[in-house]
Formats: structure tokens, sequence, C-alpha cells
């Protein structure tokens, strides 16, 4: 299987607000950056959607390493997404899960491929997450 190593950030300029999200993919030594970004979303939708964009990329079953900023992302796709659906998509407090559209989409992709997660703290100097983040405000600041 194909190696391939990410990394993702998502930003949101207001919650809600105008929105970017990027994502790096690394594989065999070469890099692929990606970016987009929508009108008005939130951060966490941004996070996800960098997970799901980068994921879907990948055109076949990979062993994928993930590096997200999102405490949200990491712990819900590895943890807390299986008592949602256990609940019928209800939080802990008998409450819709929120964004539950994006975490079925990236439960599909996570199914796909063989992903695992890592969480690397924000703005901390990590390399890729720099990039990543620059590439997600890039695409919410040119977004009008």
């Amino acid at each position: 299987m194909n190696e391939v190593t990410i990394y993702t950030d998502g930003a949101c300029s207001g919650n809600p607000g105008k929105g970017g999200w990027g994502a790096i993919l690394i594989y065999a030594k070469e890099e692929k950056y990606m970016s987009g970004s929508k009108q008005l979303t939130t951060n966490n939708q941004m996070e996800l959607t960098a997970t799901i964009e980068a994921l879907k990329a990948i055109l076949k079953p990979s062993n994928i390493a993930l590096y997200t900023d999102s405490q949200y992302v990491k712990n819900g796709i590895t943890s807390w997404i299986f008592n949602w659906k256990k609940n019928g998509w209800k939080t802990a407090n008998k409450k819709p899960v929120a964004n539950k559209d994006l975490w079925i989409e990236l439960e599909k992709y996570v199914d796909f491929h063989s992903v695992n997660w890592f969480w690397v703290k924000g703005h901390s100097g990590d390399h890729y997450n720099e990039i990543a983040d620059k590439l997600a405000v890039k695409a919410m600041n040119e977004r009008s």
C-alpha cells in the first residue's frame, strides 16, 4: 500500500464567517498543496473539510499518517463518532451532533484508507502545520 503523510488546517474569520482550509500531501518525496474556501462557515467545518478533501484526493487505498492541530477532528473521528452513531447522531447531552454530514463523509474516506491520527500543537513551529495554516488563511482571505 502507498504511504502518504497529510497535514491539514482550517481557518475562519468570524465563527461563523468566511473560511479557508489547507492541506499538504506528501508521497515519495513529492508534495501536493491544496486549499479552498467557503463564504459562510465555521472553523470546525473548515478543519473537517481540509481533512476530507485531502483524503478524497488519494484515489488508491493507502496507509496515511494524518497530522491535524484540531482536537475536534482527531477526537471526533477516533473516539466520539462511535457513541454519536450508537445514540442516533446525538451528543452525550442528547443534542444533534454538529456537522453530521461532514463526519459521515469523513468516515467514508477513513474507512477507505488506513489512517493513523496525530495531533500537533498549532502555531508552534511545526513546518508542515505552518504551511497548512498559511494555505488556509490565504484561501480564506482570497474569498470576497
